[in-house]
């Protein structure tokens, strides 16, 4: 005798399998969409051309790890956020906020690197340096007496679509698994 299928449970289930499925495929899609980014990233490092501070996040994200120059009327802020060194080595990246001459608003720039994190001080001026995600500007040369970070490298921005799309067809498989297992075990 064939058993009927519970029709609520039964296209509860399916959609949600389904609906994983999706997901797993979105993620497939973004990590296409990651590569690429990451291809032209990586690309740009080794442009020379410097390019324009951008004004807003949206341009930014076009030209992270260009080079670029701004003219720092004034610094504030000052604080140290964990960085590591040129040669590797952990320890403080000094950033600033510096407020841009001309009235062309303000952006964040990592100074440099040291092993002490106490605040330092730079009266502002000219900071050459690579755009970095933030955005930021990481000074190249570094300043205030600083030594050199780390350069900004899109190698170290993850792409884990894959392993999240595997994750999403699994848990859709083990959905599907569960609840034939719960249809076999139903009473008659």
């Amino acid at each position: 005798m064939i058993r009927r299928l519970p029709v609520v449970p039964t296209l509860v289930v399916l959609c949600a399998a389904g609906l994983m499925i999706g997901l797993g495929f979105w993620q497939i899609a973004r990590l296409h969409q990651k590569e690429a980014m990451l291809a032209r990233y990586g690309a740009a490092q080794h442009d020379p051309q410097p390019v324009a501070w951008p004004g807003d996040a949206e341009s930014a994200r076009r030209v992270y790890y260009r080079h670029s120059m701004i003219r720092c009327a004034s610094a504030e802020d000052f604080g140290a956020v964990a960085g590591r060194n040129a040669a590797g080595t952990p320890g403080w990246a000094h950033v600033a906020r510096c407020v841009l001459a001309n009235g062309g608003g303000a952006a964040r720039v990592v100074l440099g690197w040291s092993d002490n994190p106490a605040t330092i001080g730079w009266p502002g001026g000219t900071v050459q340096g690579i755009i970095a995600p933030g955005p930021r500007l990481v000074a190249d040369p570094p300043l205030a007496g600083l030594a050199a970070n780390a350069r900004p490298d899109p190698r170290e921005i993850p792409n884990n679509h894959l392993s999240y799309a595997v994750q999403w067809f699994l848990f859709a498989t083990t959905a599907l698994v569960i609840y034939t297992i719960a249809l076999r075990r139903r009473p008659g």
